[in-house]
């Protein structure tokens, strides 16, 4: 395991990791020991940016803290056994999606199996991005959500919010309407994103989520 601690303007920084797993294992050993003067923090797929109010902590501090917690960052397992203690959000979706069928055949399953492998994963938001609440979700272990998922050839100019797809290893539902690539297989009311609400996103990193089917 190898991170970078980079400078990132006057008020963060930015740790490069290995890989997604590595991000997750190192939010989670941040946000467990977050001290006073941390802002953000803010995962993506391979970094995971800091900011701070460098009036209450100092960017040299913050770096000592970083590799502190790099140290101690969980293991797979470690975070499996929080994602069991941790309440999850329960997204309700309608298994009606266009592309359900296709993407149920090209794993081999029946969409009913599909369905329930679905809503049976340990599901927690790695990271946001694409457009404002959109939440990258990712299984507790690869035996929970173990499949890989092809994008569309062409993506869609127009996916409806509230859409919820899967591409790669990724699952996530679309807070707004948008183009989009992802292999489509329901829809959810679930509020994703309210700018007037406090938070906005109903999905932040970290958080575990469980999909739960309704009727259509």
């Amino acid at each position: 395991m190898s991170r970078r601690i980079l400078p990132s303007g006057r008020a963060a920084l930015l740790v490069e990791c290995d890989d997604l797993d590595d991000v997750l294992a190192l939010h989670d050993a941040l946000d467990a020991s977050a001290p006073d003067g941390l802002v953000e923090l803010v995962p993506a797929a391979r970094t995971v940016l800091v900011a701070v109010d460098p009036r209450r902590l100092p960017l040299e501090s913050a770096a000592s803290w970083i590799r502190r917690a790099s140290s101690s960052s969980t293991d797979a397992s470690d975070r499996m056994d929080a994602a069991a203690s941790a309440e999850p959000v329960v997204v309700r979706v309608r298994y009606d999606g266009e592309d359900l069928a296709a993407v149920a055949a090209e794993l081999g399953l029946v969409v009913d199996d599909l369905v329930a492998r679905h809503t049976a994963a340990r599901w927690r938001v790695a990271f946001i991005g694409f457009a404002p609440g959109f939440a990258y979700l990712v299984g507790g272990s690869p035996t929970d959500w173990p499949f890989e998922v092809r994008r569309l050839a062409a993506p869609r100019t127009r996916v409806p919010a509230g859409a919820v797809g899967l591409a790669g290893g990724f699952s996530g539902a679309y807070p707004r309407e948008s183009p989009g690539g992802w292999r489509l297989i329901g829809r959810t009311d679930a509020p994703l994103w309210d700018a007037s609400a406090q938070p906005p996103a109903l999905l932040a990193p970290g958080t575990r989520v469980r999909f739960a089917a309704v009727g259509p």
